[in-house]
């Protein structure tokens, strides 16, 4: 099965969120801000990831670059154009934020 992952990285923690083909959450989680634990808890929990996204960020050219030297599909979204497509939404809580990275939308922000 298809998943798609996004990623609410702060400098300590990564809120991670696993949603299927048609945008239905299936799994989240929290782990430390860490190329190998967020990519033990995808591999783990999503282990069918087709895309992984991530906001534009203070560690986001480092966290990118070593998600992908593991072998991980990653993309990295502009913040402003995630920040355009949240103030469609009604509720922008992080976990609707952590959903919202599939690729229909990461497609037409990248």
């Amino acid at each position: 099965m298809e998943h798609y992952v996004g990623l609410d990285v702060s400098l300590k923690q990564t809120s991670i969120c696993v949603v299927n083909q048609v945008g239905s959450v299936v799994r989240e989680g929290v782990v430390d801000s860490e190329p190998e634990a967020i990519a033990t808890f995808v591999r783990s929990k999503a282990p069918g990831a087709v895309r992984i996204g991530l906001e534009t960020g203070p560690t986001a050219t480092w966290l990118w670059t070593e998600l992908k030297q593991l072998g991980l599909p990653v993309i990295c979204i502009d913040a402003r154009h995630a920040k355009a497509v949240l103030k469609m939404q009604i509720n922008k809580s992080d976990r609707k934020r952590c959903g919202r990275h599939r690729p229909h939308h990461a497609d037409r922000l990248v």
